[in-house]
C-alpha cells in the first residue's frame, strides 16, 4: 500500500468549508508552545499541517485567525496558566467578533489529552481540543469548527499520525534557524510515580530509521546544520531499521551522522536505564554528537528514587556518568532533579545536593514536587510542607549555579568551535552556541550564521563573549577533543 492509499492520507488536503478570516481572505495562524523540546517540533509540524490550506505563521496572537496553545502538563499549575491565558485570548476574540472577524481557538499538547472537554466546559473561547496523538487531523477538525461544531479529539488514533503528517516547506525550513528538532520516539514506559507522560503521549513508540534520515535530509538540504532527536525517552528508541529489525539510538545516530550537511547531533531526554554499550560507544565514535549529555537523576537519594518507580539507583547513576566520561573524556552533563518529594527526609534531600557536586554539573533543572493527579506519588503519605519545598528549591538551585559557575569558568581564554545561529542584540553581532549549549555572542558577520568558527572566550560573567580565532569556518566538532585536558580537573575537584 503506498501512502496515497493510506486511510486519512488526504487529510493535508482540506475536507469542507475553509474557515475565513483576516484581510483579503489570508488566514494566519499563532501557535503558542509550551514546556518540552517535543511541543516545539510538534508546534513546528501543526504550523506545516495548516499551510496547504493556507495559512502562514504569524508571531503576534493579535493578527492571528487561528490560536493554537500547544500545552505542556509537566509544570505546575499547567492547566491553570493555560486557563488564564484563555481568558485573555476569550476578550481578543470577542474585540474581533465586533469587527466581523472570525478567530479560532484550539488547545492541544498534554493539557488537551488530560483534560479533553473540560477545557471545552471551563473555557467558553476554545473551538478544538485535540490531544498530543490527534493533530495530523487538524484540517478536518477545524473543518468541523468552522460549520460551527465544538470540538474534542483526544482518543488515541489506530493511525500512526507521523504517516500523515504534511512535510514542511523549504521556506519554513529556513525561518526556524539552523538548528531544528526531530521527534524519534514518543511515550514512556516506566511509569515514575510522579509523572504523566504514559498516560497524556502513551507507550513507547518510535519512529522507522527510514522515516527519519528522510526527514533529517530535507532539513539539511533547506540549510539546518545541528538535529536534536527527541523523545520522552529517547534511549529507548527501538524503531525499525534494516530489514524491519529494531534499531538502536545508536544506530540512528551513525546513520543521521552520514547526512551531508548534518554538523552537530544532540538527543534528548534520556532516562538512565537505557544507556547501553552501544550509546556509549557512539559517544566515543562520532565527533559529530556533540559533548553534553541531559541525563535526569531526580534524586540521590536511593529511598527516593526507589518511591519514585525510577529504577535505578544513585550508585547505578555515577557509574553510567563514569562511563560516558571514560569514553568521552569532554562530555559534561546536565540532569533533573524533584525536591520535596512525599516522604523526602533532610537526609534524602542532602544526598541530591551532594551528586551535584560529585557529577561537577553543567547545568540542571530543579523544581518542588507537585502532584499530577491520577499519578501515584499525588496520594502517597509524608507530602513535604510547601514551604519546606521552596526553601530545598533555592538551596538546589544555588548549588547547581555554583556548579555551573565552574563549569564555565574553564573555558576563558579557551578556543572552541561554536555554530553561529542568528543575529544578537548589538549591530554587528551574532550569536552561537559551544559543544555544551553555552550561547555565545561574537562581532563577526551575519554570512557566519549557519557556519561552524572557531571561538576563544574572552569574558565570562552572566554571560560568555566570544572573539572569532579565524576569519573561515572550521570542520564540525574539530575542536572539542581539545578541551578535554580542561574539564578533568574539575570533576576531580568534585569527586566524580
Amino acid at each position: 500500500m503506498n501512502d496515497r492509499d493510506k486511510p486519512g492520507h488526504d487529510a493535508v488536503s482540506w475536507p469542507g468549508p475553509i474557515p475565513t478570516g483576516g484581510m483579503n481572505g489570508t488566514r494566519k495562524v499563532h501557535v503558542k508552545s509550551y514546556g518540552c523540546q517535543m511541543n516545539v517540533y510538534d508546534s513546528h509540524r501543526m504550523a506545516d499541517m495548516l499551510a496547504p490550506a493556507g495559512y502562514a505563521e504569524t508571531a503576534r496572537l493579535e493578527d492571528a485567525d487561528l490560536i493554537i496553545l500547544n500545552t505542556c502538563h509537566i509544570r505546575e499549575k499547567a492547566s491553570e496558566k493555560i486557563y488564564s491565558e484563555l481568558g485573555r485570548i476569550r476578550d481578543l476574540k470577542r474585540d474581533a467578533a465586533r469587527t466581523g472577524r472570525r478567530i479560532t481557538v484550539a488547545v492541544a499538547g498534554c493539557v488537551a489529552q488530560a483534560e479533553g472537554k473540560e477545557i471545552i466546559r471551563r473555557a467558553q473561547a476554545v473551538d478544538l481540543v485535540v490531544g498530543s496523538q490527534n493533530y495530523h487531523r487538524l484540517p478536518e477538525l477545524l473543518a468541523r469548527t468552522a460549520r460551527g461544531e465544538r470540538v474534542v479529539d483526544t482518543e488515541f488514533p489506530v493511525e500512526d499520525k507521523f504517516d500523515l503528517l504534511a512535510a514542511p516547506a523549504r521556506d519554513a525550513i529556513r525561518a526556524r534557524g539552523v538548528s531544528a528538532f526531530v521527534t524519534v520516539q514518543e511515550g514512556c514506559d516506566k511509569f515514575c510515580t510522579f509523572c504523566v507522560v504514559p498516560y497524556t503521549r502513551g507507550t513507547e513508540v518510535s519512529r522507522s530509521v527510514a522515516a527519519i534520515v528522510a526527514e533529517v535530509e530535507r532539513l539539511a538540504a533547506a540549510g539546518v546544520r545541528e538535529v536534536t532527536l527527541i523523545g520522552q525517552n529517547v534511549n529507548a528508541y527501538h524503531g525499525a531499521g534494516a530489514q524491519g529489525r529494531p534499531a538502536t539510538l545508536a544506530h540512528l545516530l551513525h546513520r543521521v551522522a552520514e547526512i551531508p550537511g548534518i554538523a552537530r547531533l544532540r538527543y534528548t531526554t534520556s532516562h538512565p536505564r537505557d544507556v547501553d554499550d552501544t550509546l556509549i560507544a557512539a559517544h566515543r565514535e562520532l565527533p559529530s554528537l556533540m559533548p553534553h549529555l541531559h541525563l535526569p537523576v531526580q534524586s540521590g537519594s536511593d529511598r527516593i528514587l526507589a518511591a519514585m518507580n525510577r529504577r535505578h539507583t544513585r550508585a547505578d547513576y555515577l557509574a553510567i556518568v563514569a562511563r560516558l566520561r571514560a569514553a568521552r573524556p569532554d562530555i559534561a552533563f546536565s540532569s533533573d532533579f524533584i525536591v520535596g518529594f512525599p516522604g523526602e527526609s533532610e537526609e534524602d534531600f542532602r544526598a541530591t545536593l551532594a551528586l551535584v557536586d560529585e557529577v561537577g554539573l553543567a547545568g540542571a533543572y530543579s523544581f518542588a514536587f507537585s502532584p499530577r493527579l491520577g499519578t501515584p506519588a499525588a496520594v502517597m503519605p509524608d507530602q513535604v510542607p510547601k514551604a519546606v519545598k521552596t526553601e530545598r528549591v533555592r538551596i538546589l538551585q544555588a548549588a547547581v549555579a555554583r556548579s555551573q559557575a565552574a563549569f564555565n569558568a574553564q573555558f576563558l581564554g579557551r578556543t572552541f568551535d561554536v555554530l553561529f545561529e542568528k543575529p544578537g542584540r548589538l549591530p554587528g553581532q551574532i550569536v552561537g552556541r559551544s559543544p555544551y549549549l553555552q550561547p555565545i555572542p561574537v562581532m563577526a558577520p551575519r554570512a557566519l550564521i549557519g557556519e561552524v568558527a572557531a571561538v576563544t572566550v574572552t569574558e565570562i560573567g552572566t554571560s560568555m563573549f566570544g572573539t572569532l580565532a579565524q576569519a573561515t569556518p572550521v570542520a564540525a566538532a574539530s575542536r572539542v577533543p581539545e578541551l578535554a585536558p580542561i574539564l578533568t580537573p574539575i570533576h576531580a575537584q568534585a569527586g566524580g
